[in-house]
């Protein structure tokens, strides 16, 4: 009953269940429990703070705005409530959400699927948990251990930034199997995490750091490393809006992204409107850039140069690449990091309350080299680069679906594919696929096609060993599906036939 959880559930570094912990659980099994008898369950450093049975259709989530509920479909389920207290300063809130059934025709699958945050996290992803509800899955999230917004919760509080950094997604991973255990009187059969931008830096910290903890884990649009990631969102912003001369107003984003697309969309052998491999694409901002007697329509030459180095990696002046810029095609999206006269809140409070302690830092001072080292100095171990060494995760069968869309405009795609270069060992690569998605922003939108389905592959794979060779995608306008393609695993690239439908996926292959 309880060797899964020893054997698969505990990673490296892992809270244990002592034998008092492990004779409640036995007890509460022993019992047949019912959902409410879980709020007596005794785990380290757990108070269950409440269980209870959620009749289907009946679930509101906290501070719920007008409108229908989006979680009106949700079945019959068992919500449980945590605090996880690890440390001394911990405050993990978790929520285990458990099918009213077991064994399949609508309730319990027999699996375990973890879901991730964004940002700086500090609420529970209940829309993700519903997905997952709905697939048949016992599901839980985490607040990462504070319940505030932004990063102001690590200052002065280095053991609830260890929770954000890492912590809190294992702890709440060993007690929801603890929790399943004492309600189904087994462990989940396989155990999935799936995460997008902090998410996905959470799935890559679960893979190398824990690797025992999951058989799959989806990593999206990961925010890794987010030493990096900060400083260039602030090198950015030094370039682009710090001073009045080189800002480019919102407005023209569209212009530079029309010009963006003659120079490339055809590269891929059909023009279409999404650029299908943005690397192949070397963009040109002469057409565009102010000419006497030209349109009026056009990019003075500092802003010209401003686009150009958008389009690259920031470096240092020793030459080191810091982070990939944003990839040609992602024009659109620029204005979320570069729309105001301030930077992006998150990379903001990362040098305020955590690089440097002080909620009045002025972000024009930012000096690239000095304040990257300041970063990676307090950041080691915590927010500096995830190890790309899988051994341990593949080692047990672990595989790791990656996927990241070419235009998000928050996270440059350029980082999913560093680290996917990377894995080591080499033997690992073999468990790792890499999706990336033309035409697709942050975890979603964008023109190209953004809805798909990355878990069903992921168990596939898990349970019978069937590589995904491509996943299919779609775009939707009004609710209705207008366009369909193959994504593809890196390095290769959908290409068209030759002939059929551009918007339909059956007149493309996959191939390098």
């Amino acid at each position: 009953m309880f060797s899964e959880i020893g054997a698969r559930g505990l990673g490296p570094g892992a809270r244990v269940l002592g034998l008092a912990g492990i004779a409640t659980l036995v007890a509460v099994s022993a019992q047949a429990a019912t959902c409410e008898s879980l709020a007596s369950l005794t785990l380290p450093n757990t108070t269950i703070t409440s269980a209870q049975t959620v009749a289907a259709g009946a679930f509101t989530p906290p501070a719920r705005g007008r409108g229908a509920n989006p979680f009106a479909d949700l079945p019959a389920f068992c919500r449980v409530a945590a605090t996880l207290k690890p440390s001394s300063d911990s405050d993990i809130k978790i929520e285990i959400w458990l099918p009213a059934v077991a064994g399949g025709g609508g309730g319990w699958n027999g699996k375990l699927q973890a879901v991730g945050n964004g940002g700086w996290a500090g609420n529970i992803s209940y829309a993700a948990m519903g997905n997952a509800l709905r697939a048949g899955y016992a599901t839980v999230s985490t607040d990462s251990g504070h319940s505030t917004p932004g990063g102001s919760f690590a200052l002065g509080h280095p053991e609830k930034l260890i929770d954000y950094a890492y912590r809190s997604e294992h702890e709440m991973t060993v007690t929801a199997k603890a929790v399943i255990n004492a309600l189904f009187g087994k462990a989940p059969s396989r155990s999935y995490f799936n995460g997008c931008s902090t998410g996905g830096r959470q799935a890559l910290v679960e893979a190398t750091k824990y690797p025992d903890d999951f058989d799959g884990i989806i990593a999206g649009a990961a925010a890794n490393p987010k030493t990096g990631l900060d400083a260039w969102r602030l090198w950015a912003a030094h370039l682009a809006i710090k001073n009045e001369e080189d800002r480019i107003p919102s407005d023209k984003f569209p212009m530079i992204h029309k010009a963006v697309l003659a120079q490339c969309d055809a590269l891929d052998g059909v023009t279409d409107g999404l650029i299908e491999n943005p690397a192949q694409c070397r963009f040109n901002p002469e057409p565009i850039v102010c000419k006497p007697g030209g349109p009026s329509e056009c990019l003075t030459k500092k802003q010209a140069a401003v686009a150009t180095a958008l389009m690259g990696p920031a470096k240092t002046r020793a030459g080191k690449e810091v982070f990939p810029g944003y990839a040609p095609g992602a024009e659109l999206g620029w204005a979320f990091l570069l729309g105001s006269d301030e930077p992006y809140s998150n990379p903001l409070e990362d040098y305020r309350y955590i690089v440097f302690k002080n909620p009045d830092w002025d972000w024009k001072t930012f000096d690239l080299d000095r304040d990257l080292a300041a970063s990676e100095k307090v950041g080691a171990g915590l927010l500096t680069g995830v190890r790309q060494d899988l051994s341990a995760f593949t080692k047990h069968g672990g595989k790791l679906l990656m996927y990241h869309g070419w235009s998000d405009q928050q996270i440059p795609p350029g980082a999913s594919i560093n680290f996917y270069n990377r894995v080591t060992p080499k033997s690992a690569r073999e468990s790792v696929r890499l999706f990336m998605v033309p035409g697709m922003g942050h975890c979603a939108g964008g023109e190209g096609p953004n809805t798909f389905d990355m878990v069903s592959p992921l168990d596939r794979w898990v349970e019978h060993g069937e590589a995904p060779a491509g996943v299919l995608a779609s775009h939707l306008t009004a609710g209705k599906v207008d366009r369909t393609r193959p994504l593809c695993p890196y390095p290769q690239v959908a290409r068209y036939k030759g002939a059929g439908d551009i918007n339909q996926a059956e007149n493309f292959v996959c191939a390098k």
